[in-house]
């Protein structure tokens, strides 16, 4: 469908709501008996087909900034005016743009070891994507050098650690650990030093600094576009079998290198003597666009219709790396709850008080970009949004994590009744610092100071930020339990005379 005929839709839909709006709005309560069987009539199935839809080849991964991503953003648009949510992003669309760029990942990338047999070597090839996936944002070529175990990657004088020191990775390949030596609940001042060397794209950037020609990190292997790119610097993630080999020989091992430099917080950096070599055919596109979606459903009363609540999810996923990465877990589970929600609260017959906002954000993968948009360009004053109910990677399990819940009991009461007197599930409720990098849209509206609670299922295997990440391993019921709860609390939290979770 072409944006001018989707937008044309939308026109007639606002007409629509606003129609409906003028007939209801001297009514403000809903009846018991119709939650009950309007949450009854959500369907794990349709649920299950949202996630099969939005995980198909077609759209290739939901890559922000490809035209993959467009497509997906359109279908959601199409389903919010089906369901009777009001476009609320620019110019009368369902769609907040931002500018990303973003790299595309094609095959015959490969990682393999140069093992010295007598005169020559044997190459060994590690496995795609057991053993190795390309680096999302890898430069494009091919590098054969020696490695060097550069530890966590950080130069950082302040803290007198440089693990760059009197090692040299001139024209090398470095092998790096992700984040740093140690967690942010272990000591979250000292940890609030360290954070800024947890970032991908400072490990990335540094090791260029130092002469790097190339990267082995250690992350998974799993595929990941929030980094850096720079030209011509080839990298790729890797597991247990490729540290496991590099380490071969050394005289010492992984894991006891790793509890060293976490018991001293210094650096033992050293090389292998292994070469390797790393090939990844890429393309880079610096001027991407990408799109957060977004609707509302508006709520009756005159006054507290300018309060809303926030339903969060990403639409977006990780692309091709080399192969398609569907993310039916991550996040489609979360955007198909979404619908849900949006579904059950058009089936009311009287609205509710507030506002409910439904939005899906972009390049959550790329460095949680979405979000950082909307909230500097928010389409609602965040001193009008009461809460964001957050959703990411919902769909495989048979129970709930509620992160922040702890944080934010006022909120999460809410949630945990609804939960207790219809449902059932198990959910555990969660404290969260919220100090580390940022890795969920839920943590950038935690530091704007907005209440927040934020879902993920676990009890069986996500196949996170891989290409297994597919229709097969979702949970239906789990689905449909997390969309049951959370309308009968969004309805609960909409019709309160007055209500303030900060």
């Amino acid at each position: 469908m072409s944006l001018k005929k989707l937008n044309l839709i939308v026109i007639l839909a606002v007409l629509i709501s606003s129609a409906t709006f003028c007939f209801a709005q001297n009514e403000v309560t809903n009846d018991e008996t119709e939650l009950i069987d309007i949450m009854h009539s959500i369907s794990s199935h349709k649920l299950y087909d949202y996630i099969a839809e939005l995980s198909d080849d077609k759209f290739e991964g939901r890559l922000t900034g490809t035209e993959g991503y467009d497509l997906a953003a359109e279908w959601l648009a199409e389903k919010f005016i089906s369901l009777g949510v009001t476009a609320s992003g620019e110019n009368g669309s369902f769609f907040q743009y931002f500018d990303i760029p973003y790299t595309l990942v094609f095959p015959g990338s490969e990682v393999f070891l140069h093992i010295p047999y007598k005169k020559s070597f044997i190459k060994k090839y590690y496995q795609y994507f057991d053993e190795f996936i390309p680096g999302s944002t890898s430069g494009s070529g091919q590098v054969t050098a020696e490695v060097i175990y550069a530890g966590y990657g950080i130069t950082a004088p302040e803290l007198g650690y440089d693990e760059y020191k009197g090692i040299d990775v001139e024209g090398k390949i470095v092998l790096l650990e992700r984040e740093v030596p140690l967690a942010p609940e272990d000591d979250p001042e000292l940890f609030k030093k360290w954070r800024p060397y947890s970032f991908h794209q400072y490990k990335l950037e540094n090791a260029v600094k130092h002469g790097a020609v190339g990267m082995l990190y250690n992350y998974g292997p799993i595929a990941n576009p929030n980094n850096a790119y720079v030209e011509n610097f080839v990298y790729s993630h890797v597991g247990d079998t490729v540290v496991a080999d590099l380490f071969q020989g050394t005289g010492k091992t992984h894991a006891e290198v790793i509890e060293k430099i976490k018991e001293t917080l210094k650096p033992a950096s050293f090389s292998t003597k292994k070469i390797v070599t790393i090939k990844n055919l890429t393309e880079y596109f610096a001027d991407g666009r990408g799109a957060n979606v977004i609707g509302i459903i508006e709520g009756i009363d005159p006054e507290l219709k300018n309060e809303v609540i926030m339903i969060g999810s990403h639409l977006d996923h990780l692309g091709r790396c080399y192969e398609i990465i569907p993310g039916a877990n991550d996040n489609a589970s979360a955007v198909a709850v979404t619908l849900g929600i949006a579904e059950a609260i058009n089936k009311l017959k009287v609205g509710l008080k507030r506002s409910v906002m439904f939005i899906s954000f972009g390049a959550e993968e790329q460095s949680i970009v979405g979000s950082k948009y909307y909230l500097e360009h928010p389409i609602v004053p965040l001193e009008k949004t009461l809460c964001l109910i957050n959703m990411d990677g919902v769909g495989c399990g048979d129970k709930l994590t509620a992160l922040a819940a702890k944080n934010h009991p006022a909120l999460w009461n809410f949630i945990e009744e609804a939960n207790q007197n219809y449902v059932h599930r198990k959910i555990r409720p969660t404290d969260w610092l919220n100090i580390a990098r940022p890795r969920l849209d839920a943590a950038r509206f935690g530091w704007a100071g907005v209440p927040l609670v934020s879902f993920s299922a676990y009890g069986a295997p996500s196949h996170y930020h891989t290409p297994d990440d597919n229709i097969k391993h979702i949970t239906p019921e789990i689905l449909e339990d997390l969309t049951q709860i959370l309308f009968l609390a969004i309805v609960d939290i909409a019709n309160q005379d007055s209500v303030d979770f900060r």
